[in-house]
This record gives structure tokens, sequence and C-alpha cells, in this order.
């Protein structure tokens, strides 16, 4: 059985399974191959994933969506919010003159079935699910039958709220009620490092008290209604937002504690989904409550892996199952595309030149394969560089046009992570914090200590993993600066003409793709 799944909306994907190995074929994202960030699905999109099919699915699953892209009024596709009876829709479509099924869920049930089908834990094991993100904060239970329990809502739009702080500090945040920019939880992310710790002041507790609660902040409150707020365009690097920030994050976080202490007491795994996820320190401190026996979040733990979880649901439905083997590196194939060599030296790929070069302040292009799936970048589509000078910090978020707040990540051999980071564990998808101990490794050290380090084996990413070594072998260290390797405002960078373009427009010394090494003759300062 064949099941393709879309996910409408922002972060638009495409994925398909074989339900029969159950094992994932692809997950194709929409803003990959250099298109803006969050697209919704295109043309291309279905191209290449039709393109990648021998033959038309036995089920076409569409995700749930607020508008799901179908005629208004027609029940062909189920909303958002849901669980239970009534939150999913089974049919029959034509597709090419051929009967298939169809099957659609909710988009809550796409980040619940995502997370527990990727998950590494045995089917039948109960777990229990935190699904947080720009509209739900909720936990669950899923036992051993694949029934789900509903175990309660401890805060509504969790991921709006925290995003419309860094719009309200922001003075170039200038849109109308309703809308948000997707990017800004991740710097929210980045500058409540420079938070002082202490308990809220006045102000402070009171735009915790005003915010928190609100049921919905999109259709609810604009930033200008906090005009009045000493933090309305204070500038998100002042020293009094940044505190604010991180008062609020661990606010928002305490929240979900105090629920989850007194209402999850099973001691069983979690699962956490929902953009939410991919909050390094919250997934940290997560781990650290020894609430649960172990802490699972998927790599594609936002909207990015909704198309995989409605096809984990189809798959559930139709065949009972529903856990799925899966590879990180299922995206997109890179394409190979003519390329004018002018000013470039060409070599066969030798993993101890690219060290050399790299040890050397060089800044290299790292392509292998097909790309990661998730927002994060994995060692097949990255930006590489030594990890030792504050100056490669601030060269890496020049080139990716990105301000100077904002840290660049570690990747390190799995074998030397407790070398280096107090996490001496695997972490495979770059989804924790942890504190450096390491004080040679000043490029990817932010400023409260920490780094959001991935760690690589050997079976995970053998090219990446060769490389370390190589570079280990001639530094001391098995870690290199590690940022996604993508055009400002899109995804990442997936076909050779457009690594090309980048890498002279925007300063790489060169660039490796599979097999072969290209340095720049004259690289851009």
């Amino acid at each position: 059985m064949r099941i393709i799944s879309m996910k409408p909306g922002h972060d638009g994907a495409i994925a398909a399974l074989d339900g029969s190995a159950a094992e994932l074929i692809y997950s194709y994202e929409a803003e990959k191959d250099s298109f803006p960030r969050y697209s919704t699905i295109t043309p291309t999109t279905v191209l290449d994933a039709a393109g990648h099919l021998d033959a038309i699915p036995d089920v076409i699953a569409v995700g749930g969506w607020e508008n799901a892209g179908f005629a208004r009024n027609v029940s062909i596709a189920a909303g958002y919010y849901g669980i239970t009876q009534g939150s999913e829709i089974v049919g029959e479509k034509t597709i090419f003159g051929r009967k298939v099924h169809f099957y659609s869920s909710t988009h809550e049930r796409s980040h619940l079935w995502g997370s527990y089908g990727m998950s590494p834990f045995p089917a039948g094991m109960p777990c229990y699910a935190l699904i947080w993100e720009g509209d739900l904060g909720d936990f669950y239970e899923i036992d051993e039958r694949l029934q789900v329990v509903h175990l309660g809502k401890v805060m509504s739009t969790p991921g709006n709220k925290y995003a419309f702080l860094y719009a309200l500090a922001d003075p170039k945040f200038a849109l109308p009620k309703g809308q948000l920019r997707y990017e800004d939880a991740g710097k929210l992310m980045a500058l409540c490092a420079y938070g002082q710790t202490g308990s809220p002041d006045r102000d402070e507790q009171a735009l915790i008290d005003f915010l928190l609660p609100r049921p919905g902040i999109l259709s609810s409150l604009s930033k200008e209604d906090l005009r009045e707020s000493p933090y309305y365009n204070i500038g998100v690097t002042h020293q009094k937002f940044t505190n604010l920030a991180k008062r609020v994050s661990d606010a928002i976080f305490d929240s979900f504690h105090t629920f989850a202490k007194k209402n999850l007491t099973k001691g069983l795994p979690l699962l956490i989904a929902g953009g939410c996820g991919l909050n390094c320190e919250w997934n940290r401190r997560w781990i650290e409550t020894n609430l649960f026996s172990d802490v699972f979040i998927p790599p594609c733990t936002n909207d990015t892996g909704s198309a995989m979880g409605t096809a984990v649901d189809a798959m559930r439905y139709f065949t009972g199952n529903a856990k799925i083997k899966w590879n990180v590196y299922s995206g997109q194939p890179f394409t190979l595309d003519e390329i004018d060599h002018t000013g470039l030296e060409v070599h066969p790929l030798d993993y101890g030149q690219v060290a050399a070069a790299l040890l050397d302040d060089k800044v290299i292009g790292w392509v292998q394969g097909n790309c990661e799936i998730g927002p994060r970048a994995l060692g097949n589509r990255s930006i590489l560089a030594a990890p030792f000078s504050k100056a490669t910090h601030e060269r890496l978020n020049r080139i990716k046009n990105r301000e100077g707040f904002r840290p660049i990540a570690p990747v390190c051999l799995e074998e030397d992570v407790g070398l280096h980071f107090d996490l001496a564990s695997p972490s495979p998808y770059m989804l924790l914090f942890q504190k450096v101990l390491d004080n040679r490794l000043e490029a990817v050290t932010h400023v409260d200590g920490t780094a959001r380090a991935q760690t690589v084996s050997r079976e995970q990413n053998p090219h990446l993993f060769e490389l370390l070594t190589s570079f280990k072998a001639k530094s001391g260290a098995g870690v290199l600066c590690n940022t996604s390797l993508n055009f400002s405002g899109t995804g990442f960078i997936n076909r050779a003409s457009d690594l090309l373009t980048y890498a002279r427009a925007r300063g790489l010394d060169g660039f490796v793709i599979n097999d072969a090494f290209y340095l720049l003759k004259e690289p851009i300062a």
C-alpha cells in the first residue's frame, strides 16, 4: 500500500509512505530548493513528489487546516482541531482514471501521529504527547491500543504568544492584527540567553499576566493595543527586553511543567510535537524534569512533519500500524545542473584537504545526497567552518545576512560529545541546548555559555563523520560550525547553479557537492 500525503498552508510538504513496509519513502518540503521559507505546496513540489513514485498511490491523504484549499462548505478535508470521532474523513477519489482511497484528518492529529510514528518506542508502549505550537498547547496520552485521551489544554496559542513578544519590541514590525512573522520565535529563543536571571519585576509580571491567559493571540490582539507598554518598540536587544524575554519563556515552560507534574504521573515516555519543539532550552528542561522515562522530539517537529503525520494516521486507519522506519535524509535529491567553472578549482573529494581548508579559516558549503527533513541543517545542506574564533561566528552571520545576536550551532563527533559539552548523549537532530565545556569553541558558544550541538556517528552520516574525524586529526577537536546552506529568507539550496551563485555572492571560499570539492580562486572577502 502506497500512501501520499499533502500538508496545506504554510510549511507545505508532500510525504510518501510504503504502508506495507511501514517505511517513509520521502518527505518533500515546498521551501526546499530556494523557495521562500514556509512556502505552501508549489507545482514544483507536486511534480517532484509525483516523479519519485513509480505508480499511482493506493491512498491520497490531505492534512487538515483552517483553509484546506478546497471549495467553501465542501467537507472534503478535515479542519485544524480534534482527535475524536468526526476528526477524520474517509472516502474514495478517482486519480488519473483509477479509484483510490481518500483520507483526511485534522492538523492536531498530524502532530500526534507524526511524533508517535517516528518515535523509537516500540509499538504498544503507552506514551504521553505534548503538542505545543502556534495554536495548540495540550497534553495527551496514547495507550497500548492506540487510543488517545486528551489530558488537558494548558495554554492556547503558546507559540504565537512567544513570537508576538518579539514583534512588540521590534520597531521594524508593522504587520496588522492577525499576522505574525514565523521566524521571530527562533530569534526570541536566541535573545533569551541575553536576559538576566531573577524573578519578574512589576513590568514583566504585568505583561506575563496580560499575555499568557489570553485565549487567542492572533484574533484578539494587535501590537498597537500595547502602544503604552514600556516594551513597545524598545528594540529587541535592549537589556530590559531580553530580561522580559527570559521571564516570559520561563513562565510559559513553568505553566506546562506545573500541569505535567500534577497530571502526568505514570512515568511514561514523552513525545513532543509542534513548533515549540524547536525550542532547545525547553527540550533540555523537559529531560531534566525526570517526569518521563524518555523524551523524543522528531527533527520535523514543526509543521514540516505534518504531511508525514497525516500519512502515518492514514496508515494506522488502513493497516492498524502507526510505526514507521525513516531516515532524516529523506528530502529532495540535489540537482546537478550546469554551472560555469570559470574561477573554480575542482578536486576529487579528499576529507583531509577539506579539513585543512577549514582549519585555515575557509568557509565551505557542504552538500551530500538528499536534503534533510525538517528545518535544521544536519550535514547534507550545511555551511561548515572551524569553531575556534569569534570572528568566524561574525563572518557566518554576515554570510547568512543574520542578526549578530544569533548563535552558530556546532556539529560534533558523537563519541566525543562529552569532551566538549555537558550532555554526554547523542543529539542527532540539533534539538537540545548543552553547556559548552571546551573554551576553545568560541565560534559556537552563545553568550550564556550554551550551544545547540548536533552529534554525528558513522552510521548516521558517514561523509560528515569522515570530515569531522579528519578535522579532529588536524585540530584536536572533532567539532565544526554548522549552519544551514540557504539564501536569506529561503529554504535549503538544492541545485548546483544556485550554490555557485550563493558562494560567489555571499563569500564562501568553496563548496563540496557529493564527491567533488570546488574552491573559488578569488574568494570574496
